[in-house]
């Protein structure tokens, strides 16, 4: 825990820092007297003067601020005039505007180095990998499956997600995707924007190679004769062993069974899992059945994620008497392979025919009428049963790409950069329009679960991930909302309209607004994270 925290420390006051540097070099740009620089909110951990400035360290890591003589428009302390020469408010208009936005701005120029510093050295990227396709997908039709890597597009070389930049309305002609280890050349005619709309919805989810028989026992599944590689996912153990063409790769595969309880820390894998390497159950993948998963299957062992982790209250599910640790076999004596084949099933429901839903309870075959619900989920309603899958996942893989040339680095910085202010524009619009739910949006705690998550994956990630945060950051900061950047901006072009200061009665008025909707966007992200990881 203390190492999360030192993390989203580490990966928060950068952001911070040069933010109010930004305010903090104008301001004295401009002449104004800085009474206070502060990193943090609340008591002062650390503190010195230095030329009239009071530099702090506070407690809470979640902000910064800086205090200017004479920033307080509702202040009606008479100054002197050779006072006013260092005031805030006695400045003009141009020199305000500057000020305030030199924040924001600074926040733009951080993510715009660290890109360029990552593209100068060489990134950690998400590999372009495709998940579980759709069979009603485009891509289905033209033969691309699950684990597909994306290798070319247009004849340009993809080394990961990063390297996707091309302009939306380009048309894509050909891609060439790695198959299992062999290359293949897939003809599109269609534009990058509705390719890239397609591919997103296939996001590279692979689950561990854990699977469980009816009776709850919980296996891993390898390769290797005493041995799991928790590295390699149940969908690349299926693909190297369903291969029809060749038959070198049909061998024996191995389960090994997950002890009830640990017995010492001998027994107990780098993932957490105590495994009994000493009771162990062969599957002879010789046969001429070439679906793997379908041999393992019809030896009664099911995938992880077939489980039932958690029945949510008030669901279809919760009123069938659906329970935890249940195994879902089949709907409709369809048998799946995967929980998300079974979502996507349910997609077909016709309201007013239940469903028959087949699950294994403690060895006994039940079997139940059920009707999905209709729920609106982000910008589309689907059907649901109410059942959260106990399936455990393999992180996204990262390969490191090679460093680039000073020129395209420079250029490209820039490109990457405006991209993450588009996003984080559009996903604003999409909030405020609620085509996407608040319950999306997050607060510090989601903020330092990604700080925490990106950082163990790679400080290449981190630093990308960190610059997303600081355009996230600017963009925030510049919406017209009083006690923001952008509501300080609104108030000088409002003084540039009404040809002098608003009044102090409008002021109090916006500053209260302000206020409030701010601890009201605070107080619900931080309901948001409260929710989404301790799941009251």
């Amino acid at each position: 825990m203390l190492e999360k925290i030192i993390i989203f420390i580490l990966f928060l006051c950068p952001l911070i820092f040069f933010h109010e540097l930004g305010h903090f070099l104008f301001a004295k740009l401009f002449g104004v007297r800085v009474e206070t620089f502060s990193i943090g909110f609340g008591p002062k951990l650390f503190r010195f003067v230095r030329n009239g400035t009071e530099y702090v360290i506070s407690l809470i890591p979640l902000g910064g601020y800086i205090k200017m003589f004479g920033d307080d428009p509702l202040n009606e302390t008479e100054i002197s005039a050779e006072e006013k020469k260092f005031a805030f408010n006695h400045k003009g208009k141009w020199a305000r505007f500057w000020i305030v936005f030199a924040g924001p701005l600074f926040n733009f120029v951080l993510a715009y180095v660290i890109i360029f510093a990552l593209l100068m050295v060489g990134e950690k990227v998400p590999e372009a990998k495709f998940g579980q396709v759709n069979l009603s997908s485009l891509f289905n039709e033209k033969g691309i499956k699950l684990g597909d890597v994306l290798t070319k597009v247009n004849d340009k070389e993809i080394a990961g997600l990063t390297d996707l930049t091309f302009d939306e309305n380009d048309i894509i002609k050909t891609i060439e995707v790695d198959h299992n280890g062999k290359k293949e050349t897939v003809a599109f005619n269609i534009t990058f924007k509705k390719f890239m709309e397609e591919f997103i919805k296939y996001p590279p989810h692979f689950r561990k190679p854990i699977v469980v028989d009816i009776r709850g026992n919980t296996y891993g599944v390898s390769e290797t004769k005493g041995n799991i590689d928790w590295k390699r996912s149940l969908e690349d153990i299926i693909l190297a062993n369903s291969n029809p063409s060749n038959d070198s790769n049909k061998s024996n595969l191995y389960l090994y069974k997950f002890k009830e309880a640990p017995v010492g820390d001998e027994d107990i894998t780098k993932q957490g899992y105590a495994v009994d390497f000493n009771e162990e159950i062969v599957i002879n993948n010789k046969i001429t059945n070439t679906n793997l998963l379908n041999n393992i299957m019809d030896r009664g062992f099911y995938p992880l994620d077939l489980k039932v982790k958690l029945v949510l209250d008030n669901t279809p599910a919760k009123k069938a008497n659906v329970i935890p640790n249940d195994l879902i076999v089949s709907i409709d004596n369809k048998k799946f392979y995967s929980f998300e084949e079974l979502r996507e099933f349910l997609q077909q429901y016709k309201v007013g025919k239940p469903i028959e839903l087949s699950y294994y309870r403690n060895t006994t075959l039940h079997k139940v009428k059920i009707s999905p619900d209709l729920v609106q989920e982000d910008d589309k309603k689907v059907f649901k049963l109410g059942i959260q899958s106990a399936g455990e996942f393999i992180p996204m893989k990262f390969i490191n790409t090679g460093p680039k040339n000073l020129t395209e680095a420079f250029g490209l910085s820039f490109v990457r950069t405006w991209e993450a202010f588009i996003k984080t524009v559009e996903g604003l619009k999409k909030l405020i329009f609620q085509e996407v739910s608040f319950k999306n949006v997050g607060g510090p705690i989601a903020i330092g679960k990604v700080a925490s998550d990106s950082f163990n994956i790679g400080l290449s990630y981190f630093f990308k991930i960190m610059a997303i945060i600081s355009v996230n950051l600017a963009v925030i900061n510049l919406f017209p909302i009083p006690v923001l950047d952008g509501g300080h901006i609104l108030f000088i072009i409002f003084e540039l309209v009404n040809r002098g200061p608003l009044s102090r009665k409008k002021l109090e008025m916006a500053q209260r607004f302000g206020i409030s909707l701010l601890l009201l966007l605070i107080f619900a992200s931080i309901f948001n994270d409260i929710a989404r990881y301790i799941k009251f």
